[in-house]
């Protein structure tokens, strides 16, 4: 995975690295504060005195979106010309990062090739509720997953000479208000759930930047946050890139310049660059961290110059095979009874599609991350591309198929017509959510189809023999009401401009479906426990279910799902045996990347046609102190198996895979005590569970004014000092207590309030506060 910076024979970057520090020292306190804005609304600042160009950044993350006309950044006007990949939530299904690593490199290629500087992608916010307008756009409720997936697909692109653009640094989990609502994360969340995704991304891949995002966290505005952009992301973190700002994510630029927001755009056409320039003369913002922004910009500038003196060609072609191998392996199978998929023989001849989005696919979300594609192949262009005639209905109307044949008669007349094709055959009826249903910029009210989608598939489902519904959406759509009314489900999402090809190669069974849910299916939106707190009131959201999003939270509180997360079918069956789990103990020199358990299980294809498992390991804590999810995604794997064929898979879990979160010490620990290993196909099929003790230091928990009794107890030096000045207090609550019941009554009762309420004549104030400046902190 080498980088390709070389510029081509004869060609000369104009910028290079070496040269920045002598440029910040030769720039005028004007042209630095004009540094840290855009030049518009794709081009970072020239300076020409000094030859500085500007470069160009562009929307991503699933295909180049660079607007050939005027600029207007959502997307109204036409772009070039790119290969529209499929969305995150499809490449997020794939669970396959060699697979997204060669997406990155044809994403780096192509940007290379358009003279794009960044290319702004991947997301890698959680999807907290399946109603965000946005979820397209990410890769998974789980931040284990979304990380492994992102750090290659940015390791990719960056291969070519380009970067990436990280986001949305943090917390941007909805679009209701996405401008400036307040997201309220406590810290151990914040640390579990909502940033080892962008944690490890940097940590890995070190994207050329980190895109801040609108929203505030716990008050503040992440444009201007300086435990974000600087303690964590910096200090903790190790990122070397520049930051920059969402597009109009600024609210005050010289606190987001002191904070570490190193780049703004777009342009502010020179309102922020002045505010900049008096903050300096006034001493309100220190030129030193003034030029610290300038550096980072610069620093990119100059980083991308050898792969824009040298930008290249791309292969449309062999990046459209492509998409159509990422569409392919993104699809998940929710459903086969019977057997009913793959078509073939006398059932495909017996064929009848049924779906307007058979013809026009919706294959990208709608929003800023809008592609211009270099083909489009609907299911239907790839059923006549093998010669199959095949009758179609378009069953419904979609307002994106406007003009095209039979859409402009009403949804009853066209239902009317797709039964009576459908009678006595094999329907595939193609389902899903309207362009206007899911979107950046707004969130969705509720996880259903279109009633004009069910109301088709209740009355096909009626009248055929056999019924497999093919799903277009960007988001988990609820399929309890009536997936008992299809004999199989494919779940497509978008499939970027190749999906129809995959389709009908799934379908038709040239190639078997292998992807795995990234999202839980709930049968109710209600069962969501982020839906308790979203999308907030009066400019406040707060994450009051804590961890448990996703599957952690269905799992938690036992909720039925329609599929569960890391759910999917294929065309064979699979076997895991032979678990083996060696565990090491975590001592204080154990290092965070240091393996602890390693895992080794025996997977088998025990069907009869070739097929891709994917075993998926969890963990769990059953006796922890601290609130736990019933497990956590802490690896994975892909297994390609003929028939009867076994494989070994070894997988390994590190110190941090197993710690979480100490908000006393705010720091990773792990936990010493019982660990349940479990492997399976999801994360409700774990037929292989195995639990061992986890030797680790004892958790340190210092004693404070108001520990109980029970603490107290907890730390042998210290209740002997303590049990001395009780008396024969102590004796009701040793293992032998006279009175057990008033025991378990006083256990959490703060050992302050002892000599406050007399209860042990023994023990002051004064000896308390002497064992407390003994063994605790005041």
């Amino acid at each position: 995975m080498t980088t390709d910076t070389t510029p081509a024979p004869g060609t000369t970057p104009a910028l290079t690295v070496e040269d920045v520090p002598r440029l910040v020292a030769e720039l005028t306190l004007e042209e630095k504060a004009s540094l840290c804005s855009g030049q518009d609304f794709w081009h970072t600042q020239a300076v020409e005195r000094l030859g500085i160009p500007a470069v160009m950044v562009t929307d991503g993350p699933h295909g180049l979106r660079k607007q050939a006309g005027a600029t207007d950044h959502v997307g109204l006007n036409e772009s070039v010309p790119a290969t529209c990949f499929p969305p995150a939530a499809g490449l997020g299904s794939t669970w396959d990062p060699e697979l997204i690593w060669r997406v990155g490199e044809a994403l780096g290629t192509e940007t290379r090739a358009n003279e794009v500087a960044v290319l702004l992608g991947p997301g890698v916010n959680m999807k907290r509720s399946p109603l965000c307008g946005r979820n397209f756009e990410y890769l998974a409720e789980d931040p284990f997953l979304a990380g492994e997936l992102a750090a290659p697909l940015v390791e990719g692109i960056q291969s070519k000479g380009v970067g990436t653009s990280l986001k949305h640094f943090a917390a941007n989990n909805q679009e209701t208000d996405r401008m400036r609502v307040d997201a309220q994360v406590d810290e151990r969340t914040l640390r579990e759930i909502y940033l080892p995704a962008f944690e490890k991304v940097v940590t890995r891949a070190q994207p050329w930047t980190v895109m801040c995002a609108y929203n505030k966290v716990n008050g503040t505005y992440a444009s201007q946050h300086p435990w974000l952009l600087t303690e964590v992301l910096r200090d903790e973190w190790g990122f070397e890139g520049l930051v920059v700002s969402d597009w109009g994510a600024v609210d005050d630029r010289v606190a987001g310049v002191k904070a570490g927001l190193d780049l703004e755009m777009p342009s502010s056409g020179g309102l922020n660059d002045a505010r900049i320039v008096e903050a300096v003369r006034s001493g309100h913002l220190s030129e030193a961290d003034l030029d610290r922004a300038v550096t980072r910009v610069l620093t990119v500038v100059a980083r991308s110059q050898a792969a824009l003196a040298a930008p290249g060609e791309f292969d449309a072609e062999a990046h459209h095979a492509l998409a159509q191998e990422a569409a392919t392996r993104a699809a998940v199978l929710l459903k086969n009874e019977g057997g009913v998929l793959p078509l073939s023989g006398d059932a495909l001849g017996d064929v009848v599609v049924v779906g307007e989005m058979a013809r026009t696919p919706r294959y990208q979300g709608a929003g800023s991350s809008q592609v211009n594609p270099t083909r489009l192949v609907s299911a239907l262009d790839a059923l006549a591309e093998r010669g199959l005639d095949v009758p179609f209905m378009p069953g419904y109307r979609l307002p994106e198929a406007e003009g095209k044949q039979g859409q402009d008669h009403p949804d009853d007349e066209l239902r009317a017509e797709a039964v009576e094709a459908a009678a006595g055959k094999t329907a595939v009826v193609f389902l899903g959510l309207p362009a206007i249903d899911e979107s950046e910029g707004y969130d969705r009210e509720h996880m259903d189809l279109p009633a004009s989608h069910t109301a088709l598939l209740r009355e096909v489902s009626a009248a055929a023999e056999r019924v497999i519904v093919v799903l277009s959406n960007g988001s988990a759509i609820t399929v309890a009401g009536w997936q008992d009314q299809a004999d199989a489900i494919l779940e497509t999402w978008l499939g970027g401009q190749a999906g129809g090809s995959a389709t009908v190669a799934l379908l038709l069974g040239d190639a078997a479906p292998s992807g795995r849910l990234a999202e839980s299916i709930p049968v109710r939106l209600e069962d969501v426990p982020a839906q308790l707190n979203f999308p907030g009131e009066n400019g406040v959201v707060r994450y009051g279910e804590g961890i448990f999003i996703g599957y952690r939270g269905l799992d938690a509180t036992r909720a039925e799902v329609s599929y569960p997360f890391g759910h999917g079918l294929t065309y064979t069956t699979f076997g895991f045996s032979d678990l083996a789990v060696d565990v090491a103990e975590v001592t204080e020199q154990t290092a965070a990347d240091d393996v602890v358990v390693r895992v080794a299980l025996t997977v088998t294809n025990t069907g009869e046609r070739e097929g891709v498992a994917v075993p998926q390991l969890y963990v769990g804590r059953p006796a922890s102190t601290v609130a736990r999810a019933p497990r956590e995604l802490r690896g994975f794997a892909r297994v390609s198996l003929a028939p009867g064929a076994s494989e070994r898979v070894e997988l390994a879990l590190t110190r941090r895979d197993l710690s979480h979160w100490d908000t006393l010490t705010h720091a990773w620990v792990v936990e010493p005590g019982a660990l349940e290993v479990a492997v399976g196909a999801s994360s409700r099929d774990l037929p292989l569970k195995a639990t061992v003790e986890l030797a680790a230091p004892a958790l340190p928990r210092p004693l404070h004014r108001y520990s109980t009794i029970g603490e107290w107890r907890d730390q042998p030096e210290a209740w002997a000092a303590l049990r001395e000045k009780l008396g024969g207090f102590a004796e009701l609550f040793e293992a032998d207590s006279p009175d057990p019941a008033m025991a378990a009554f006083l256990v959490e009762m703060p050992v302050i309030k002892v000599p406050m309420m007399g209860m042990a004549s023994s023990l002051s104030i004064d000896d308390f506060e002497t064992l407390l400046a003994r063994f605790g902190r005041p």
